[in-house]
């Protein structure tokens, strides 16, 4: 597997991806992701600015994520405790294609995240999902996060919606 930043000409399949994950997460009974985003203006935008990446084998995409090294607004305040102060990088939009699930993907996409920040000496990462999302949980505390709390999106169509935050300190 590699990982190779996202362009315009993925940008079907990227969406093709993240409707099974909103399908997925609907069959959960959860909002999340089901308010419209993440959208394909959101994948167009971050085929621009160049920041999410693609967990590939030969042709096929087999996951995504959104990585970012500006602060994120929705993370000021905590119900709880981030296990850093200052800088951190985060990541955002995961999701893996149906036919990858059980491979240990998102265990990689997140490997490769933690080494981006490394790179861009980030002392940490962070990153949320919805407090129902229990894969995804479970997903986070194998790579090595941390529930720190709970933080309320502050932009986009899910301004307002709880989610659970995490962190993991980077060695």
């Amino acid at each position: 597997m590699e990982f190779i930043i996202a362009s315009y000409e993925q940008v079907d399949r990227m969406c093709e991806i993240t409707d099974m994950a909103k399908r997925q997460l609907k069959n959960l009974g959860l909002d999340q992701w089901q308010k419209g985003y993440p959208s394909r203006e959101v994948w167009m935008e971050d085929a621009r600015t160049g920041c999410t990446y693609l967990a590939v084998e030969g042709d096929e995409i087999l996951g995504i994520f959104a990585f970012q090294k500006e602060p994120d607004p929705s993370y000021a305040v905590i119900d709880g405790e981030w296990l850093t102060d200052g800088r951190y990088a985060s990541m955002h939009r995961v999701c893996v294609s149906d036919a990858c699930k059980g491979r240990g993907v998102a265990g990689k996409m997140f490997e490769h995240g933690f080494r981006l920040a490394r790179e861009a000496g980030f002392p940490s990462v962070r990153i949320d999902t919805h407090p129902g999302n229990m894969p995804m949980q479970r997903a986070l505390e194998k790579s090595g996060f941390v529930r720190c709390g709970e933080i309320v999106l502050a932009e986009g169509c899910e301004a307002g919606d709880k989610r659970i935050a995490f962190e993991r300190i980077l060695e």
